[in-house]
């Protein structure tokens, strides 16, 4: 039976990224992409909940969605598809998305929104803005096909980082520790009103054992688990434990 495949990111619909891994999913099932119509980078896990949203039908099996990456595999998995997909894959993003990134990123929200719908779901992306995706392509249709043949634990999604370049190896990580600062040009626009833009981030990262970002410091792919569960089960358990610690 033929794998169905929803793609996404945050990107845009017409981004290389998405186009590389749609093409390359193709060789392995059936590919639907529901994808932004315009970039939504560090739109986190944001629903578009103060306007309507429109869906344009590009081609067969190929849709763009006047929102969030988030707003897209909502709207496919509820409204356009006309059966349930297998997995829900996210990217190929154009830049990495480690350590405290993810919580801003919109290819991450994109494949942990697949796990609130109970589907397996995996984040990919390039450490580079540009460059051949067809390595990490090929990457992430192996990847998938391993993920539809073994599963995750429900709940789970894969958050997948590949330097440029052929593979060089695989590790399973952690998040990273990111030491940023932040660049924040600020002026006046034609109608004398104050703006501030965020920019580049200036970052460097905390030395890490095991983490995602060591992992691509040294060549490897980095692949860590990630759930939408963010409770701080060991803090949890100190606070239950504590004398006199109670309301």
């Amino acid at each position: 039976m033929t794998a169905k495949i929803l793609v996404t990111n945050d990107d845009g619909y017409f981004s290389d990224g998405i186009a590389a891994l749609a093409e390359m999913l193709e060789t392995i099932g059936e590919v639907t992409v529901v994808a932004p119509s315009s970039e939504q980078s560090a739109t986190a896990h944001s629903l578009t909940l103060a306007r309507p949203l429109r869906v344009r039908k590009i081609s067969e099996r190929r849709y763009s969605v006047d929102g969030t990456p988030t707003d897209c595999v909502t709207l496919a998995l509820t409204k356009i598809l006309p059966e349930r997909p297998d997995i829900v894959i996210s990217g190929i993003n154009h830049g990495a998305n480690l350590g405290d990134d993810v919580t801003y990123s919109g290819t991450v929200a994109g494949a942990l929104e697949a796990s609130i719908f109970k589907l397996p779901g995996i984040a990919v992306s390039l450490t580079a803005r540009d460059g051949d995706f067809r390595p990490a392509a090929e990457f992430a249709a192996d990847l998938t096909l391993r993920v539809l043949r073994e599963g995750l634990p429900e709940g789970t999604v894969l958050n997948v980082n590949i330097p440029v370049g052929p593979v060089l190896g695989v590790r399973f990580t952690h998040q990273g520790v990111k030491i940023a600062r932040v660049s924040i040009v600020d002026g006046i626009d034609p109608r004398g009103k104050q703006y501030y833009w965020i920019g580049e981030q200036q970052v460097s990262w905390k030395q890490d054992p095991g983490s995602d970002y060591e992992a691509i410091a040294e060549g490897m792919v980095s692949i860590t688990p990630l759930r939408t569960d963010m409770t701080d089960y060991r803090t949890l358990d100190d606070i239950r434990n504590r004398n006199g610690f109670s309301f």
